[in-house]
């Protein structure tokens, strides 16, 4: 007997409701299985909008976001 006869003969055996639940817990091995393949890469995604970031443009955003955060201890 394969694999697949076993599954199948003891979901036929299921109330409805618990197949349901086997077919659920089916479907999300089948998409966390294909979630495993490389993501695309995002280098060149403004490539096309002439935006250019420069490290000042950095700098000066940190210095805003993070200005006004409570330290610690004084550098």
């Amino acid at each position: 007997m394969t694999i697949e006869q076993a599954v199948l003969e003891n979901l036929r055996e299921l109330p409805p409701d618990k197949q349901q639940e086997v077919l659920d817990f089916v479907q999300f091995l089948r998409e966390k299985s294909l979630s495993k393949q490389p993501r695309r890469s995002l280098y060149g995604l403004w490539s096309d909008l002439d935006i250019e970031i420069t490290a000042a443009d950095i700098a000066e955003v940190r210095q805003e976001m993070w200005g006004n955060f409570p330290r610690e201890f004084t550098l």
